[in-house]
């Protein structure tokens, strides 16, 4: 059976606070995903964060059929032992050749891995969801985005963003937030299918997260005020529980892209069929 192995990007303080709020780990999240689609794949978590981290019951890289790096608060930039351990942890698997795929942190530290650059967005914070994302020539013929349509939206939050991919990268589509919306980033032996935004993220997510940075929300301009952002959060709500009514979706501005589970996932969906399922 195919066995992946999910990088967590969050600190085990991080990782305790979330939960002590109800707020699922991003492996968590992403297991979620994964197995909605693919039932019988076998996951391991490794906490990339932590020191001492390793794989679970004495496994190497070569156990494995798929490198999967979720989430995290933290900045790619930093020179933190939880941040450069996560990034010689990605170097150290794509020397197998083992298929990676990221998302968000997961584009990140790849770019990082790689030789590229990661910097603070001038913009501020791309969050809730990202908007008018636009594969290019490239993007458009790549088989992460065989579940997509011409443009989408797509859950997201980020501060930071890859300003500069590494040598032999390709730039497979971009939004008017960030340049480097998803590419397909060569590191070692591997080569990294990644994303900016969080096709693993659901609505819950989203409203949780709206809720985890409520004060920010209001802070920086998403918001007017704490009743506007309530206000919106109760729509999210009605929505999260009735995905059909057209009167909401309309309002938020949400469609298909968001709440279909197929096309929401469908850059993990692509990358297991076509880089691991094909593998093994």
């Amino acid at each position: 059976m195919p066995r992946l192995v999910l990088l967590e990007g969050n600190t085990a303080e991080k990782r305790a606070l979330g939960a002590k709020l109800g707020v699922r780990s991003s492996s968590a999240i992403y297991a979620e995903a994964i197995l909605r689609h693919f039932p019988t794949l076998e996951l391991d978590v490794l906490n990339g964060a932590d020191e001492g981290a390793a794989l679970p019951d004495g496994r190497g890289w070569t156990n494995y059929d798929g490198l999967v790096i979720t989430g995290s608060s933290l900045h790619a930039y930093d020179p933190h032992f939880a941040v450069t351990n996560q990034i010689d942890l990605v170097r150290e698997a794509a020397e197998t050749g083992i298929p990676i795929f990221g998302s968000c942190w997961g584009l990140q530290i790849a770019a990082m891995a790689a030789g590229g650059m990661v910097e603070y967005n001038p913009r501020g914070r791309e969050v809730g969801i990202a908007r008018k994302i636009l594969p290019n020539e490239h993007g458009r013929d790549h088989p992460m985005f065989t579940l997509k349509g011409r443009v989408f939206d797509a859950p997201c939050i980020h501060y930071d963003e890859v300003t500069r991919l590494p040598e032999n990268a390709k730039l497979l589509a971009s939004n008017s937030h960030s340049a480097i919306q998803a590419a397909v980033i060569p590191v070692g032996k591997s080569a990294v299918w990644a994303v900016q935004y969080h096709p693993e993220f659901d609505l819950l997510q989203l409203l949780q997260l709206y809720r985890l940075y409520s004060g920010d929300m209001v802070k920086e301009g998403f918001f007017a005020s704490e009743a506007e952002m309530e206000a919106y959060l109760d729509k999210l709500e009605r929505l999260t529980e009735n995905p059909g009514d057209m009167g909401l979706r309309w309002q938020l501005g949400i469609d298909e892209d968001i709440l279909d589970d197929r096309i929401r996932n469908g850059e993990i969906i692509a990358w297991i069929e076509h880089e691991v399922l094909r593998a093994t």
